[in-house]
């Protein structure tokens, strides 16, 4: 039997959530609920109007287990791939040095021809550095982008090649990495794509001070089934996929999120990430 963690979660609760398949489909377009981020909404506006509901979960350890899981069976991996970044400090180094680093792991894992890289986010306690884009860890189950969201990814920073590009499989992968110390508070969780009911996502329209965008929440499901990587070190990162537009069986997406490990020394360091979002396409 593998190691596990007990813990608790934060997912969209089921009233958040058309029940009918239908219109869940519909919602995915539309993106009816609504949450705003980075800036207050107008008065008299709820910041969403999604709720949420803390469950328990058990959270199965995948150190030792690493092999069995990947992007195109479970929605994640976990990869050793050293950085010669190690401070994750400064914007214009990151772009510099580690984004190359991304794309050539991207390349080597997916066998893709054209990667894209969009945006990046620190995570920390509190600022560090000249990163401008900096928060803690997101505790609530979520997918990064929606489906017709990636689509309009691609099109918003890619419009010359859009139509060839969407033309052969596109994917969006987030590659998360711990930052100075291994994780020890909040490490991430991440979903196996096999035990996702896809009713169970809900889109939510996104609403920062200058643009929107349309993340999935997701709903608990008890048959859902969680899995991290123990003490997880800065050599090693999880590839997350949020988006594939492969409909032939293969992972599509993993919901993640980060929780609360009880089993964590109460002195250890408060956790720090990077995670790195790419387009990552088979065309060229």
């Amino acid at each position: 039997m593998d190691d596990v963690v007990r813990s608790r979660v934060k997912s969209a609760s089921s009233s958040s959530s058309p029940t009918a398949s239908s219109k869940l489909v519909a919602a995915r377009t539309d993106c009816r609920f609504e949450r705003f981020a980075l800036q207050e909404p107008p008065p008299g506006t709820k910041k969403t109007n999604v709720t949420f509901e803390t469950h328990p979960v058990v959270v199965h350890d995948a150190r030792g287990r690493e092999d069995e899981l990947t992007l195109d069976t479970t929605g994640f991996q976990f990869s050793l791939s050293p950085s010669i970044e190690k401070a994750f400090d400064d914007d214009a180094r990151i772009k510099a040095q580690y984004y190359p680093e991304v794309e050539a792991l991207l390349k080597k894992v997916t066998g893709a021809k054209r990667i894209f890289i969009f945006n990046h986010i620190v995570s920390t306690e509190k600022g560090m550095g000249t990163t401008k884009r900096n928060r803690g860890p997101v505790e609530g189950v979520h997918v990064d982008q929606a489906y017709d969201a990636t689509v309009k990814l691609v099109r918003e920073h890619l419009p010359d090649d859009a139509d060839r590009l969407l033309q052969s499989r596109v994917r969006l992968i987030n590659v998360w990495r711990p930052i100075a110390n291994p994780v020890a508070h909040k490490p991430l969780g991440i979903s196996d794509w096999r035990f996702l009911d896809e009713r169970d996502l809900v889109p939510v329209r996104l609403i920062m001070r200058h643009r929107e965008g349309c993340p999935f929440s997701v709903r608990y499901n008890p048959s859902h089934r969680w899995y991290y990587l123990s003490s997880q070190t800065p050599d090693e990162v999880t590839l997350i996929k949020c988006y594939d537009s492969e409909v032939d069986g293969r992972a599509r997406l993993s919901p993640h999120s980060a929780f609360l490990d009880p089993t964590s020394p109460k002195d250890a360091p408060h956790r720090q990430s990077i995670e790195v979002r790419a387009l990552v396409f088979d065309a060229g």
